[in-house]
């Protein structure tokens, strides 16, 4: 189980964490790597994925240039999900700003509905006192007809 934690650290190192990327260049780390290549220090990685099988075979200059091609389309790949999330930052901004205005469109349009709904009650109260109004006053008309005939 050491050996294992010990492959998990050692894969783990250069991986690009979010905390780390402060002061990160990765140029700085290219140009390390490259170093340590010139100097014959290898690392020592058997189960790396980066390289194929046939990377044994190969000459330090072509898994340098087979690394060097994989790293162009990683950063065309880091590239293009940077760019997606900036847009899809700037859709969410566009899409709070417009739910920020439709709740105020909704606040107003609450407070229509309650006056409205307020006025709606004030004029059904006058209606009915007119209609009990009316129903009196038919009814005097209707006693005065028979007071005159």
């Amino acid at each position: 189980s050491s050996k294992i934690r010990n492959m998990e650290v050692q894969s783990a190192d250069g991986v690009a964490v979010l905390e780390d990327c402060i002061g990160f260049s990765l140029t700085k780390t290219i140009s390390k790597v490259e170093e340590k290549l010139k100097k014959g220090v290898l690392p020592d990685c058997q189960d790396d994925d980066f390289i194929p099988r046939v990377g044994n075979e190969m000459g330090a200059e072509a898994q340098i240039r087979l690394l060097k091609a994989k790293l162009r389309v990683m950063q065309e790949d880091l590239a293009n999900v940077v760019f997606e999330c900036r847009k899809k930052d700037e859709e969410n901004q566009n899409l709070e700003t417009r739910l920020k205005d439709t709740e105020e469109e909704n606040t107003k349009l609450q407070r229509t509905i309650s006056l409205q709904q307020s006025q709606t009650e004030k004029y059904k109260k006058l209606s009915q006192e007119a209609n009990k109004k009316n129903e009196a006053l038919q009814q005097e008309v209707t006693a005065l007809e028979k007071v005159l005939q």
